[in-house]
């Protein structure tokens, strides 16, 4: 089944009016095949999610980087799903591994972050991802088959949902195969995320469905820049779909 490729430029918590105005300008400019063969998305720190959108082409879209679990009231500093809808924002990332560490996000907490997203009509980049100590022991898939669990049994349509593996070893840190690495299966990372990606529609597949496991786009993100996607994707054993993050 062909799934259309999917980039998402996270932006974090950076960047000033003038940067942003930059950074918008240059997407506008780039050569970028149509809609109908790759999604783009950018997910600029709230402030500046209308702004980016009132100057960003109208073949590229815009996400939230967090929204809140439920519907909006007295949740001082939180963004409520609803507002994002009413600001005609399409996209939030849920889960993020900052996030999850930073601000104790469960993965029960994410999981019904991502179904009240989706209820409310919002497309979901729902996280996902090991940290080094837990790759090492060799609990990946553990892990991250527990972070998925907590989203498929909240979750009854997957159509809104792009699963982003963000390993927290490679995330801002290089580690990052290079595409002879990748392809030499004697390298440690050889070619772990054709591996992972295979394993994950595996789980995908006995615990969801078929079909399921077959249309969703897993991507990945972690050192992943503007020197080293193209090169990266270009690997055939290689997950198709990056998530690059702006610093």
């Amino acid at each position: 089944m062909a799934r259309k490729f999917f980039v998402d430029g996270n932006w974090k918590c950076n960047g000033t009016t003038e940067e942003v105005k930059k950074i918008v300008t240059t997407l506008n400019e780039a050569e970028v095949p149509s809609e109908d063969v790759v999604e783009v998305v950018v997910s600029p720190p709230f402030v500046f999610l209308n702004f980016v959108k009132s100057l960003l082409r109208s073949d590229f879209h815009v996400a939230a980087q967090n929204c809140w679990v439920r519907k909006g009231g007295a949740f001082t500093g939180e963004i409520s799903a609803e507002m994002l809808v009413n600001l005609s924002i399409p996209w939030v990332i849920i889960g993020h591994s900052e996030r999850r560490a930073l601000l104790n996000e469960s993965n029960e907490f994410v999981g019904d972050k991502v179904v009240y997203a989706l209820s409310q009509g919002l497309k979901v980049i729902a996280c996902i991802g090991e940290t080094l100590e837990e790759r090492e022991s060799g609990s990946t898939m553990a892990v991250v088959a527990a972070q998925t669990k907590a989203i498929a049994d909240k979750v009854t349509n997957w159509d809104n949902v792009v699963l982003a593996y963000e390993p927290v070893w490679a995330i801002g840190t290089g580690k990052v195969a290079t595409p002879a690495q990748a392809q030499d299966k004697s390298y440690p990372l050889l070619f772990y995320l054709e591996i992972f990606e295979c394993e994950l529609r595996k789980w995908l597949r006995e615990n969801v469905s078929g079909d399921i496991a077959e249309s969703t786009r897993i991507i990945y993100g972690g050192s992943v820049n503007g020197a080293n996607c193209k090169e990266l994707t270009d690997q055939p054993m290689l997950m198709v779909f990056w998530s690059v993050e702006l610093r």
